[in-house]
């Protein structure tokens, strides 16, 4: 799949994906194996009022969604669907910033896909939280096995 067509079947994704509308996401870029994603900062997603931090489950919402487009940009890949994902968070998000996810995907088997990824507000330097997970990898017909 060439660049150009893999960000618009990584933008049709998301828009499919009612969650990922509701949180307000959005492709900023992607790579031959990698997908970023981003979401808005929105007082709706606070799970703490006092601190005006979001809410992990916004945060993991974000993870796994990033990290099956980037299963699903491969081009052997017809579909996906986590199998497993283990978010380790490291810090509350600071309140206002725009959130912003990277995964990639770094090996696939015959039927399984394994992805990487990171939740950052503005300071890269200290993710949110990282994520490792293993997603289902259906083959396009006339796939590699």
């Amino acid at each position: 799949m060439a660049g150009q067509d893999k960000r618009k079947f990584a933008d049709q994704f998301i828009a499919a994906l009612p969650h990922s509308k509701a949180l307000g996401m959005g492709v900023d870029d992607l790579g031959e194996n990698w997908v970023q994603l981003s979401m808005p900062y929105d007082p709706r997603f606070v799970g703490d009022p006092q601190t005006g931090v979001i809410h992990g489950g916004a945060i993991s919402a974000l993870m796994d969604t990033c990290s099956g487009a980037a299963v699903l940009i491969h081009p052997d890949c017809e579909g996906t669907a986590t199998l497993d994902l283990r978010i380790d968070y490291m810090r509350a998000a600071t309140p206002g910033q725009r959130l912003v996810a990277r995964a990639e995907c770094y090996h696939v088997t015959r039927s399984v896909a394994f992805v990487r990824a990171k939740a950052m507000d503005d300071d890269r330097d200290s993710p949110v939280a990282s994520a490792t997970g293993a997603f289902t990898f259906a083959r396009a017909k006339g796939g590699a096995s």
